[in-house]
């Protein structure tokens, strides 16, 4: 063979590489994460809602045009709180409230928050709860957060209903500034933790529909107790500057 022969020096041609499809389709675009759900036409319950927080929510979502049921142990009670705010808030015993709700909102003391979940499991079956529980002690030196067995409210709610669909959120809300008519527009962000983003998403929905607020997702419930003890560092807040105070996120 002489040296000029190609065949000597030319390698071998090798076949072309099929395209791979996967790596050649076009990504989907990413989803906005301010498109969020239509929430308007949801019935929300809120339990505890005779109390100051969960009445100042009632009444701001109300407000905003949300369909809301106050629940309480004592059914008289809630009508009397939802006929005192008007707007077409319905009061229910706490039971009553849970299964006429799409999502509801848990606002009981802290002291009563494992009973009365437990006491509504069937009726919480399916729903999207929204735990709202900042476990919390007082002493001389003021609020200072408790960490539950479970490492939160919210997990504690998640461990006592399996079969409901647990988010944790409006955490750092001033029940003085929800209560008060005057107050045209809250100025705050909500902090949405949740295991799935759907849910989050509804929940953050809510939030935006307040004048002023805005819905943030946070991570997961294991990310929850951090969120609910931040309060104790807003009671102290509140005491030195005789403020309000709630959360902004910067960058977002």
């Amino acid at each position: 063979m002489t040296s000029n022969d190609a065949s000597a020096t030319t390698p071998a041609a090798t076949p072309a590489a099929a395209p791979d499809t996967a790596q050649g389709a076009p990504k989907a675009p990413a989803k906005d994460p301010w498109d969020l759900p239509d929430v308007s036409g949801l019935v929300v319950g809120v339990l505890g809602g005779t109390g100051d927080q969960g009445r100042g929510l009632a009444y701001r979502l109300a407000r905003a045009g949300q369909k809301v049921i106050i629940g309480s142990r004592d059914a008289g009670r809630a009508r009397a709180a939802a006929g005192e705010l008007g707007l077409g808030v319905e009061g229910a015993d706490n039971a009553e409230c849970a299964r006429r709700s799409d999502v509801v909102i848990v606002a009981v003391p802290w002291e009563g928050h494992a009973a009365t979940l437990e006491s509504l499991r069937g009726e919480l079956v399916g729903k999207l709860v929204v735990d709202c529980v900042n476990p919390l002690g007082f002493d001389k030196k003021g609020a200072y957060a408790l960490k539950p067995e479970e490492g939160s409210a919210a997990e504690q709610a998640a461990a006592l209903l399996p079969d409901s669909r647990v988010t944790a959120a409006f955490h750092h809300l001033s029940a003085v500034l929800l209560k008060d008519p005057e107050v045209e527009r809250i100025e705050t962000d909500v902090m949405v933790l949740g295991e799935v983003r759907a849910d989050c998403e509804i929940v953050q929905a809510l939030a935006g529909r307040i004048p002023g607020m805005r819905g943030v997702y946070a991570g997961r419930l294991r990310n929850a107790h951090q969120v609910e003890s931040l309060v104790a560092n807003l009671i102290s807040v509140n005491r030195r500057y005789k403020a309000h105070a709630g959360i902004r996120l910067t960058d977002v």
